[in-house]
């Protein structure tokens, strides 16, 4: 899964494509090093951000989808929470829905079944512009574990079919490193609850902590050592900026895993 931040200020890579032409080719490029499905988002999500109205949202993101489907037949993701911007993009060419607030919005869920949409719940603990203020579990591999259980029989009963579900445990989100690192080495359990895994590690700032690399994008290697990891643990799909690199380590982690 290549990411595209149609953002200002994303922690990567905010600003770079916020005009839709060139977001497009990149995206473009990503699908030509291999990535599977391209995740559209119009929200920044790194600690501190503000969030932005579901209108703008949109305007970030429909005339990316709408342009990308044309130019291609990948499959197009939305990283949003907001019900309006699931709506529009779905009807734009979206397929999946990837939030990060794992679908707690009201009508999010509903919206998500009428538009006959997969879905990609994730863990998070509070909210992007307060969630690395002093976050706290008891377990957090039994917590997030049971989080993803309880969002997932309610998305089910909300009339989203339960082969559309993906779990994604929220790396960085509310998380400190530590409760970070807990969660990977348990990614097989994870992985055996019969739900696909997403896992999105790529540049975070925890693989900065590992590699003492400050720059997001200095985080490549490190990014990419922990994605054939997870490729290794069971993970289905693999979010990632760097779409080549990781293609790669995941080609040597699917063959060691056969």
């Amino acid at each position: 899964m290549g990411v595209l931040n149609v953002t200002p200020d994303s922690f990567s890579d905010g600003g770079e494509f916020v005009d839709p032409d060139r977001a497009v080719r990149h995206a473009l490029a990503m699908v030509e090093a291999g990535a599977a499905i391209i995740d559209v988002g119009g929200e920044s999500t790194r600690p501190g951000s503000l969030r932005p109205s579901a209108e703008e949202e949109c305007q970030r993101v429909v005339p990316v989808i709408e342009k990308l489907k044309a130019a291609s037949n990948v499959i197009i993701s939305v990283d949003t929470s907001e019900p309006l911007v699931m709506a529009q993009a779905a009807q734009a060419g979206a397929e999946i829905v990837n939030d990060v607030r794992g679908l707690c919005v009201a009508d999010a869920m509903e919206t998500c079944a009428a538009h006959h949409l997969a879905v990609a719940i994730m863990h998070m603990q509070g909210e992007p512009n307060t969630m690395q203020h002093n976050p706290h579990y008891a377990d957090v591999v039994t917590e997030v574990l049971d989080y993803l259980k309880a969002q997932t029989a309610r998305s089910v009963a909300a009339g989203i079919s339960a082969d559309s579900i993906l779990w994604d445990p929220g790396f960085g989100f509310g998380k400190t490193f530590e409760h970070n690192r807990q969660l990977f080495k348990h990614l097989p359990r994870f992985a055996q609850q019969g739900v696909p895994l997403l896992v999105g590690v790529s540049r975070k700032s925890w693989v900065g902590h590992l590699t003492q690399q400050n720059d997001p994008k200095h985080r490549l290697s490190g990014s990419v050592a922990l994605a054939a990891v997870a490729g290794l643990w069971g993970a289905a799909i693999l979010r990632a900026h760097d779409v080549r690199e990781t293609v790669d380590a995941l080609k040597i982690a699917k063959a060691l895993r056969d």
